[in-house]
């Protein structure tokens, strides 16, 4: 029985192109750490430095993009995280999610100043408890 080989196909479909770096499209020579729309398009929306594979930048050109934006960030020309939060319903949502994971859920359904028969009749037979003594 002949052996089946385990490499990939090597004309796969996933590697049909290589992307072409913003540097080499646009003719940048030199990237500055202080040209920040440039170095934006080199981060993602939390400002995360894009990978080689995504950027198409060879290696070179790759360390100085990342170089120029560490120094744009020691400079406060760019952001080091940008925190990305959603709407879930703010303060008053959060209070009324506590409040119904503390209190079960028939005291809720209840108005408030009422006692449950429970609490009335254990109250009953205490001090009925306390008048024998």
């Amino acid at each position: 029985m002949p052996s089946k080989s385990r490499s990939k196909n090597k004309d796969n479909a996933r590697r049909a192109k290589k992307k072409t770096s913003i540097l080499v499209t646009e003719g940048v020579e030199y990237v500055d750490w202080k040209d920040v729309n440039l170095l934006r398009r080199f981060m993602s929306d939390r400002s995360k430095i894009r990978a080689r594979r995504v950027t198409g930048n060879n290696a070179q050109q790759q360390r100085a993009v990342a170089r120029a934006i560490k120094n744009a960030r020691e400079m406060a020309l760019l952001p080091y995280v940008t925190r990305i939060t959603q709407q879930r319903g703010g303060r008053r949502a959060r209070e009324e999610r506590a409040a119904r994971t503390e209190a079960p859920a028939e005291q809720q359904q209840r108005p408030a100043g009422t006692e449950s028969t429970a609490t009335t009749e254990a109250a009953a037979t205490t001090a009925s408890a306390g008048e024998e003594a």
